[in-house]
């Protein structure tokens, strides 16, 4: 347990209420209830887990993983949180055959486990007269990372000691603070090409990489290479429904099918929440994993927040969404294709791809295929495989079709859902699969209303707000409000999106609680 969590004792006078149970609001209510807080969970869906949840589809015959790929869960910060909640143990990590495979127009580039140095071996093979830079900014990203493993774990008391000589005894992260991934990559890289493939995971992010921040994608991407990526068996569901029992057994609570209307504000503190079902819950602190744009626009009282504060938030940009097809296919497909998880990008730049992702080009961004049997033998039944396509798809192609999906009008949202699901098939029909469309037997497919209608995130984003200079790293939005007892958890807040990051967000809140409660 983090510094102070276990030396509290139990605070029945000081309810807490924590709106959302994705992985960063199931996490800092699993700390909670741990400590003795009494805590209550309160989500809009049937099921934990936000995006990392799975569905069956044909009566069961198909499982589909709602958004994992891969995460770095492992030998880190994200793996020690889990080790302190009582629950990886409880957790079956199978580690990926790689990285990542990119497929572009100078043939697969494949990224290998847990092997940084190989990494910078084949991709200096490729460029050789940039093969110095190569291993130059690999390091770097490691040294970031590294200072931020040993940052996280120490505690606030060496924390606030030690702030005066932050700079000196973090070089790497205090030198990359100002930087973008462009940045860092040119200041090491001369070539465009080699720049071009060391940024290979910045879909991932939700930005090219003059936009993204260089300490987010370091931290990230050196756990990839250092740690190795995995996938948590037999679906992300098994992640949320442990935290979600750790919550219940110690004594904490989740609500289903409930969503909270109304933070309730006296005096410029929390006093509870006003459900959707009318009830009332009191709270002494709020810990808010749903959308921050909901929350400080339509949550709270008009007057709760200062006019400077609300127009920082409303500056700053929900992230990307998606468009994902999944597939469930009546032929085994294990073993006879390469690789687990593609990116098929061609000829394209980040930021060309971005740009389409951006205008809703789905017959030209870039997409991933990620082919779940060459994992492990029985992911799916016998004599079937389960896939996903998944491509970057802004909200603004979606905006038209929002009032009549909210109201229930989908006829036309339906249709255009159905073309996008047609071309990306075909695309990977032709680009990796020939008969992929014979095989279907099942297939379904989620627009950035459906992550809006299942998340409540603003324009369906999937990474919270977006990782760009102005809100990111030393710049990020704080979890701590300025309203007394209300904090954010999650992609929204700090330190952002991803598995690994929700999971230190909701460990930072629960930190950051048990400090204004002077623990």
């Amino acid at each position: 347990m983090p510094a102070g969590a276990t030396e509290t004792g139990p605070k029945p006078a000081y309810p807490v209420v924590v709106i959302g149970a994705g992985l960063g609001g199931l996490t800092c209510a699993a700390y909670l209830a741990r400590a003795g807080f009494p805590v209550t969970v309160v989500e809009q869906h049937s099921v934990p887990g936000g995006y990392a949840t799975a569905f069956d589809r044909a009566a069961g015959k198909f499982r589909f993983e709602v958004s994992l790929h891969g995460t770095s869960i492992h030998n880190n910060m994200p793996s020690t949180i889990l080790a302190e909640l009582g629950i990886l143990n409880r957790l079956e990590l199978v580690p990926l055959p790689e990285v990542y495979r990119i497929r572009s127009d100078r043939g697969d580039l494949v990224v290998p486990q847990s092997d940084p140095q190989g990494f910078i071996d084949r991709l200096s093979q490729r460029y050789p007269a940039d093969a110095e830079g190569i291993a130059g900014v690999v390091h770097e990203m490691l040294a970031i990372h590294d200072e931020t493993e040993a940052y996280g774990r120490q505690s606030d008391w060496v924390k606030r000691w030690t702030k005066p000589l932050f700079p000196l005894l973090n070089p790497h992260m205090w030198k990359v603070r100002r930087q973008t991934l462009a940045d860092l990559l040119a200041e090491h890289v001369g070539g465009e090409d080699a720049r071009r493939e060391l940024a290979f995971l910045w879909g991932y992010y939700g930005l090219p990489p003059e936009k993204l921040s260089a300490f987010y994608y370091a931290v990230a991407t050196a756990s990839y290479l250092k740690n190795g990526s995995y996938y948590i068996k037999d679906r992300s569901q098994a992640l949320s429904d442990a935290l979600a029992d750790a919550i219940e057994t110690a004594g904490g609570e989740l609500l289903f099918d409930t969503a909270v209307e109304q933070v309730q504000i006296e005096q410029g503190a929390v006093t509870g929440v006003r459900l959707s079902d009318g009830g009332r819950l009191s709270a002494r602190a709020v810990v808010c994993n749903a959308s921050a744009v909901t929350l400080f626009n339509k949550m709270l009282p008009p007057d709760a927040i200062s006019d400077d504060y609300r127009r920082q938030i409303n500056r700053y940009r929900p992230s990307i969404s998606c468009f994902i097809v999944w597939l469930g296919l009546n032929h085994s497909l294990r073993g006879k294709l390469p690789g687990y998880s593609t990116s098929v990008c061609g000829a394209l730049s980040p930021q060309e791809g971005y740009a389409k992702a951006l205008k809703g080009d789905i017959a030209g961004v870039p997409y991933n295929v990620c082919l779940y049997d060459n994992l492990y033998a029985d992911y799916s039944a016998p004599g079937t495989a389960t896939m996903m396509l998944f491509a970057l798809s802004g909200y603004d192609p979606w905006r038209r079709f929002e009032s009549e999906y909210r109201a229930g009008d989908k006829a036309a949202y339906a249709a255009e859902k159905n073309r996008w699901r047609d071309i990306l098939i075909g695309r990977t029909e032709r680009d990796l699969l020939p008969g992929l469309s014979e095989m279907i037997a099942v297939s379904e497919a989620a627009t950035p209303l459906t992550n809006w209608r299942f998340t409540g995130n603003t324009d369906g984003a999937i990474y919270g707000f977006e990782q760009s200079m102005q809100n990111a790293y030393m710049s990020r939005i704080r979890n701590k409000t300025p309203i007394k007892g209300l904090y954010l958890a999650g992609a929204w807040g700090e330190p952002g999106g991803g598995f690994a990051g929700v999971l230190r967000s909701g460990r930072r809140t629960f930190v950051e609680l048990m400090r204004a409660r002077g623990a």
